[in-house]
């Protein structure tokens, strides 16, 4: 089973580059982010064609998060539990049934900038109710993944220049501790676990010329539960999208299950 997740940065934006990587990529499920996009707005016939179920939790403008799956999905669930004054589409939850089972969760992470402030408190409040929720998942015992933009750089091995993101929400110390409780729970950080290098980004922003010079970042993460990490076989990142016609500032990232 290939998964995938990918920041799309608006699924209008990518109307064209997406089905693309889909045809190259072949996919069984993509965990899609910042569709951009009311569920009733999003182009679910263009995936459908290619073979996909489609489950959205939507927002209009900004955020949304999405399911793409060949597979049978069951138990869909939209919105991250802890805070029903949530509006915010970020969170969607799902079991794909292949040989085996396995609960993927889709995120969008807040981004917490300008740090301090209330975006900062939101940012640290949604991930303590995230590791609330992963630790909930890993009592089900099956195979859990947690999969899309973390916005969190957790080493500075994972940005080319650190430096520069020093006092940024996403690489500030408390958004790093918070990303490592929720790992210490017992998740493997795919990625990292196969490919300990630096220079390994997922991200690179429109501007300053970053995609040429290489000046990435990692923020885009699966974690995968004891029963999911049993389970792996393989891992990528799909950087070449990056430099392709309309891109988004993101690129896949997937692993490979015996599932």
């Amino acid at each position: 089973m290939k998964i995938a997740t990918f920041n799309i940065n608006g699924i209008k934006a990518r109307i064209e580059a997406l089905p693309a990587w889909l045809e190259e990529a072949a996919p069984d499920v993509v965990l899609l982010q910042e569709i951009k996009s009311v569920d009733e707005g999003f182009p679910r016939e263009i995936f459908e064609e290619r073979g996909y179920n489609v489950e959205t939790h939507g927002q209009k403008g900004f955020n949304g998060v999405a399911i793409l799956s060949k597979l049978p999905l069951e138990d869909v669930m939209r919105g991250l539990p802890g805070d029903d004054a949530d509006e915010q589409a970020r969170w969607i939850e799902a079991t794909v049934v292949g040989a085996t089972a396995v609960r993927l969760c889709g995120l969008y992470l807040p981004n917490g900038n300008p740090a301090p402030g209330p975006k900062y408190d939101y940012k640290l409040s949604w991930m303590a109710r995230m590791k609330a929720r992963a630790g909930a998942l890993l009592e089900s015992e099956m195979p859990v993944v947690m999969a899309g933009d973390y916005n969190v750089i957790p080493q500075a091995e994972d940005a080319a220049r650190p430096e520069v993101w020093r006092e940024d929400a996403l690489f500030l110390p408390d958004s790093r501790a918070a990303f490592r409780r929720i790992l210490n729970l017992g998740f493997t950080e795919a990625i990292r676990a196969t490919d300990p290098r630096p220079g390994v980004y997922t991200f690179w922003d429109y501007q300053a010329g970053a995609w040429e010079k290489n000046n990435g970042i990692r923020i885009d993460h699966l974690l995968l539960s004891p029963q999911a990490a049993d389970l792996l076989t393989g891992t990528g990142i799909d950087k070449g999208v990056r430099g392709r016609d309309k891109p988004s500032d993101h690129v896949p990232v997937w692993i490979e299950l015996a599932a």
